[in-house]
């Protein structure tokens, strides 16, 4: 039913539509239904004994300069501790190269806001980070998909797509990766990846977004250091969150950029909300300059250590040999790839039916493409959750296959006296 007033909206408006994973979650609020849709922390994981330690001393101590708001870039100790900390992971910045932003999706906006006029081209991996592509086609953007392997975005694909797009006069203007852990799969991209990143980045003139919620949550292998850290013409903008090692109700994240480009970030913003949360920077800032981040990271690295290795046995002992998953060494998610016939949008009526969710892989892909894939979360649910959750999901999908079999049963071969076969 059309609104009344949908003659009124904009162009932009009218083209809107919800995030499918958020709609999707909506589905799996009942009790009985185990979740590993949503991309949450786990409620463990937040320090409530020292946010509360924080609280007390900021109110004491600085009592209401901490509930005014702040300047638009952010509060300087936060972004003087930021800077730090970054720096010390190889970046070359100082303070005045850290927006404070309203969360990584807001800093997503401010990006397509600055930089994208309608039908610029992004190009992006496939799959992607449903925020990041709808966030770029708010703004008019045209997302063109390189394909992910197990290493990320393949360099060779990507220049190829480039050079496809220019023979046609687009030339892209915004490279969106997620390196580190990647959401929706949970891979990483390797040194010599990165390196090309931005060799075609520099060749072909296109500003790199750098999207690393996860980057501090690695439970195996070695850490490999943010492209940012190799960027000597500030064509990289650095995307950071608390939302993973602190809490997400602050919705406090930072962007890290070339003072001219950040400047017009912090003009974007300006019309958007003025300031972020000035209470949660000044407890965020408190917290990284007493050094409680580090034990706490150490913290959450073996809770959520515990429940992917956890989850991956799981998947392991139930999972028929038809399916296919990515084994992480961080973050938040695997990849589960389905045989081809099977479709985990259609298929995800079946498991609520089992009472358990995930997010089907069409939602990450621009090119349609995905339809036999879909992203578990292993933080939030309990081991009890997880196991009893993948045995009902392994239910869900042996239950698809036995269906697809009967419906396409296989050719009947003849055979001589002997059982030899005489033909197809």
């Amino acid at each position: 039913m059309a609104s009344k007033f949908s003659h009124l909206y904009s162009k932009n408006a009218r083209e809107m539509k919800a995030s499918e994973i958020r709609e999707l979650l909506k589905l799996t609020e009942r009790k009985e239904v185990i979740s590993f849709a949503g991309g949450l922390p786990n409620p463990e994981a937040f320090p409530v004994d020292k946010v509360r330690e924080i609280c007390n001393y900021l109110l004491d101590e600085k009592g209401p300069n901490i509930l005014q708001y702040g300047t638009t870039e952010g509060v300087t100790e936060l972004r003087k501790a930021i800077a730090e900390r970054m720096n010390g992971k190889g970046m070359h910045i100082d303070y005045h190269n850290v927006l404070i932003t309203s969360g990584s999706q807001q800093a997503l906006d401010l990006i397509a806001k600055t930089l994208l006029d309608p039908d610029d081209t992004v190009l992006v991996g496939a799959p992607t980070y449903l925020g990041g592509t709808n966030a770029f086609k708010s703004y008019g953007a045209i997302m063109e998909s390189v394909p992910e392997d197990d290493m990320g975005m393949n360099p060779d694909h990507l220049e190829e797509k480039i050079r496809q797009l220019q023979m046609h006069g687009r030339n892209p203007k915004l490279l969106y990766l997620i390196p580190a852990f990647q959401n929706p799969s949970g891979v990483t991209m390797p040194m010599d990846r990165r390196v090309r990143m931005l060799e075609i980045a520099k060749k072909y003139d296109l500003i790199i977004i750098e999207d690393a919620p996860y980057s501090e949550l690695r439970y195996a292998g070695t850490a490999i250091k943010p492209i940012k850290t190799m960027d000597t013409d500030g064509r990289i903008i650095y995307l950071g969150t608390f939302s993973k090692v602190l809490a997400p109700g602050f919705r406090i994240a930072w962007c890290i950029a070339e003072k001219e480009l950040l400047n017009k970030l912090i003009i974007g913003k300006q019309t958007t909300d003025l300031c972020t949360n000035t209470f949660g920077q000044f407890i965020a800032a408190e917290y990284l300059t007493r050094g409680y981040i580090d034990e706490h990271l150490e913290k959450i690295k073996t809770l959520y250590k515990g429940k992917m290795f956890h989850m991956l046995a799981a998947m392991d002992k139930h999972f028929p040999p038809e399916v296919k998953w990515t084994r992480p060494e961080g973050g938040m998610f695997i990849w589960v790839t389905l045989p081809e016939y099977i479709d985990t949008k259609e298929m995800f009526v079946r498991a609520l039916e089992h009472n358990v969710a995930y997010v089907h892989g069409a939602s990450f892909f621009c090119n349609k493409n995905g339809r036999n894939t879909m992203r578990l979360n292993f933080t939030y649910a309990t081991d009890e959750q997880i196991d009893e959750g993948i045995k009902r999901l392994a239910q869900t999908i042996k239950d698809e296959i036995a269906a697809h079999k009967k419906q396409t049963p296989g050719k009947a071969f003849k055979t001589n006296e002997e059982g030899m076969v005489l033909g197809v």
